[in-house]
C-alpha cells in the first residue's frame, strides 16, 4: 500500500515599494498574496495558482516599470518558499504560459513596463502567474517568501 501524504504548501506575499516619487506625479501599487494551496508532492501535475499587481497613475507619469525580487531564492529561476531550513521550489511568471520569469528584466526575467497607461487615475491590473513544480520531496507544513514589488515611474 502506497501512503500518498499531502502537504500544505504555500503563499507568496509581496511588499510594495516604489523608489521615485514628485509633486508633479502619482502612482500607487497594491495586491495580494499568492496563495498556492494544498501541494501533492506524488502528483505528475504542477501547482499553478494566479494574482495580480494593481497600479495607478496620474496623466503624468510615463514609462512605468513594474520589478519582482527574486524573494529568498539565490536567483530568479530558483525562488523559493521555505518552512525552517526546506525550500520549496516555485516562480512567478508574465505569461499564463509560465514561460517568462518576471524579474528586473536581469538574467532572462523580464519586468512589466508600458510606455502611456491608457486609464487616468484608474486601477489598472496585471496578472501574476505562479506555479510550483511537480515532484518536490519536502515535509508537511506552511510554506513562505517573500517578494518585493517596484514600482519605477
Amino acid at each position: 500500500m502506497i501512503r500518498q501524504r499531502i502537504f500544505l504548501a504555500a503563499l507568496v506575499a509581496f511588499q510594495w515599494v516604489m523608489p521615485m516619487a514628485s509633486a508633479y506625479a502619482a502612482c500607487s501599487l497594491s495586491g495580494a498574496a499568492i496563495v498556492f494551496g494544498t501541494y501533492d508532492p506524488l502528483s505528475l501535475t504542477n501547482l499553478d495558482s494566479a494574482g495580480s499587481v494593481i497600479y495607478r497613475c496620474t496623466q503624468q507619469d510615463h514609462n512605468i516599470t513594474i520589478t519582482l525580487s527574486r524573494g529568498g531564492g539565490t536567483s530568479y529561476a530558483t525562488r523559493g518558499m521555505v518552512k525552517g531550513t526546506e525550500q520549496l521550489f516555485y516562480n512567478l511568471y508574465r505569461d499564463a504560459a509560465r514561460t517568462v520569469i518576471w524579474g528586473d528584466g536581469t538574467g532572462g526575467t523580464q519586468a512589466f513596463t508600458i510606455g502611456n497607461p491608457q486609464a487616468n487615475n484608474t486601477d489598472l491590473s496585471v496578472a501574476i502567474f505562479g506555479r510550483v513544480p511537480a515532484g518536490q520531496n519536502v515535509s508537511v507544513g506552511g510554506y513562505i517568501d517573500t517578494i518585493t514589488v517596484t514600482l519605477i515611474f
